[in-house]
């Protein structure tokens, strides 16, 4: 007898990926319950490939980097399910979410683009103020409804005028394990960030680092409550203080030259 054909939509769940060995395996696990996952990947020398592939997902490689709105528009392309699902490979879902996330795709009057709260964590402590929670993030919409801008770095998902739903369950997100890692993302996201500000005609300058700087560490610290994140919510204060001081003397230096 034959079975009848599944008519329900599909999930394609998407991530960007570039030497990501140590993560990739444990997000691919939490979306098992997608019905594709596809991995881009950016030219890893380590084992993403081999250990997404043996995860069973769809891998594709794009080694020349243009920038993440861009890689992830490309990974949004190669999708064929109703529903688009774009993680970060250092994020992972759970199952209470992978629930909510199967119910809302089978809705047919769903809205058609959802936003999350991310659970983020800052050198192994779960940051409750920082800015850093609720954090809201638009990761799921039907195919079409919405794509990322195309900034070098913090780009962000362009919906239509359509109704965002919210999901009160978080999605997981492991943002650093080590100051090594707060270091070196802080180095190349302060670099691309000074060329797409150099691009918009914005100024650099010794006092305009300093003031800017100053103002992230306040910002963070004191008006989004960093210090009852403890010694972690300042070591990330001073952290976002420093990108944001090497971003505005970078920018100067590219003036110049």
């Amino acid at each position: 007898m034959t079975s009848p054909p599944d008519l329900r939509p599909r999930l394609s769940a998407v991530i960007i990926a570039f030497n990501e060995a140590g993560r990739i395996g444990r997000c691919i696990d939490s979306l098992r319950f997608a019905d594709e996952v596809i991995v881009l990947d950016g030219g890893s020398s380590d084992d993403t490939v081999a250990i997404a592939r043996a995860r069973g997902a769809r891998v594709e490689i794009a080694a020349e980097w243009p920038g993440f709105g861009p890689q992830k528009n490309r990974a949004l392309a190669l999708a064929d399910g109703d529903w688009i699902l774009s993680l970060d490979a250092d994020e992972w879902v759970d199952a209470t979410l992978a629930s909510a996330i199967t119910a809302a795709t089978a809705d047919a009057a769903s809205p058609a683009v959802w936003r999350m709260p991310r659970r983020s964590r800052f050198c192994g402590q779960v940051m409750r103020h920082s800015g850093w929670w609720p954090d809201h993030v638009t990761r799921l919409w039907r195919r079409g409804s919405a794509h990322f801008s195309d900034d070098l770095v913090h780009e962000r998902v362009i919906a239509g005028p359509s109704t965002i739903g919210t999901f009160a369950e978080p999605i997981d997100h492991e943002s650093f394990t080590s100051l090594e890692q707060v270091i070196d993302k802080m180095n190349r996201y302060s670099t691309d960030g000074a060329q797409m500000m150099l691009a918009r005609g914005a100024q650099g300058s010794v006092g305009r680092a300093i003031g800017h700087g100053l103002w992230t560490f306040i910002r963070t610290y004191v008006l989004r409550l960093g210090f009852l994140d403890g010694r972690h919510g300042l070591l990330l204060a001073i952290a976002n203080a420093e990108g944001s001081y090497y971003r505005y003397l970078k920018l100067m230096l590219l003036r110049r030259r």
